[in-house]
């Protein structure tokens, strides 16, 4: 695994808390660079087996050229998926399913895939790179208050409205040239309603539409859902997140089943969960870590097992 595609987050205490039978089955629910799959591996037996999935198709090739397992197979889908595909693979439970979120360093390094303010690139964003709708899109066909919602809600922009009412005006003007096109045009408008830093700013307009664009909060709930079925009683889940929304719908699942985070009951007054919670307060990656890997400040890591 080359440490130039992305170094992996928390891998250590991620890696502690997933394997709880070295016999077991796993699912690494985000292959990226291969990383964490690449030390899952080593902590299984010959018997043990690890299902990778991923919908970049930049993480399918890594996986064809570097890794070698054999006890390990790719799935090029998106983790939603999950479920059905470890059916199709002959699998109905696993011991335990580790999930990293967001964005890989290479997709962030890589100019045209249209992640990263650091470049000019076309308005791209998408994760698959193929049937989805790209930011391009999005920024030049939504409405203003859609692009509004998309801007507070998923990167809790400040001046969301004002933004919105921004790119709508810019759009409309450069209508004859194709709207607004690359990141940089998008940065570029992005400034002239800029209150504050910079790059906080531009980070969280950026996240937002990536978000948007992947539908990866509705994702992520779906890959929550399927765990809950997929795991047998001690399996193990492991999130690491990166931002408030993603770390407030694992943190709900975990504690109560649900996005809402609220238990339902029997008619007994007895919670119904399907969690037990390992980690009260998240994990998080410590100076030694922050000193190699500065983009692990923001990582979440939760765990909860299956009753």
């Amino acid at each position: 695994m080359s440490e130039a595609y992305h170094i992996p987050v928390l891998l250590h205490p991620s890696i502690q808390a997933l394997i709880t039978d070295p016999d077991g089955i796993y699912v690494d629910a985000t292959f990226g660079g291969g990383g964490h799959s690449k030390a899952i591996v080593e902590q299984l037996s010959p018997k043990g087996k690890l299902f990778c999935f991923d919908q970049d198709p930049d993480a399918k090739k890594n996986f064809i050229d570097a890794f070698s397992a054999t006890n390990a197979t790719f799935i090029p889908q998106n983790f939603r998926h999950m479920q059905k595909f470890l059916r199709v693979n002959g699998v109905s439970k696993v011991h335990g399913i580790l999930a990293d979120l967001g964005v890989s360093s290479h997709q962030f390094d890589t100019g045209d895939r249209g992640f990263s303010i650091r470049f000019d690139g076309p308005l791209d964003m998408r994760m698959a790179q193929q049937g989805t709708q790209s930011a391009y899109a999005l920024i030049n066909e939504s409405s203003a208050e859609q692009l509004q919602y998309i801007f507070g809600h998923y990167g809790e922009v400040r001046n969301a409205r004002q933004l919105a009412n921004a790119i709508v005006q810019t759009r409309n003007l450069f209508a004859a040239t194709g709207g607004i096109r690359t990141t940089t045009q998008l940065r570029d408008v992005a400034l002239t309603v800029l209150k504050g830093e910079k790059n906080p700013y531009l980070a969280q307009v950026f996240q937002a539409l990536r978000i948007a664009v992947n539908d990866e909060m509705r994702a992520l709930e779906e890959m929550l859902e399927s765990a809950a079925s997929l795991l047998m009683p001690q399996g193990r889940l492991v999130v690491i997140s990166y931002h408030s929304l993603e770390d407030r719908l694992v943190k709900n699942y975990m504690r109560a089943g649900n996005a809402a985070g609220e238990a339902e009951e029997d008619i007994m007054g007895r919670k119904n969960v399907p969690f037990k919670v390992i980690t009260r307060k998240p994990v998080v990656a410590d100076d030694e870590e922050l000193s190699i890997n500065p983009r692990a400040r923001s990582a979440k890591m939760r765990v909860a097992e299956k009753i």
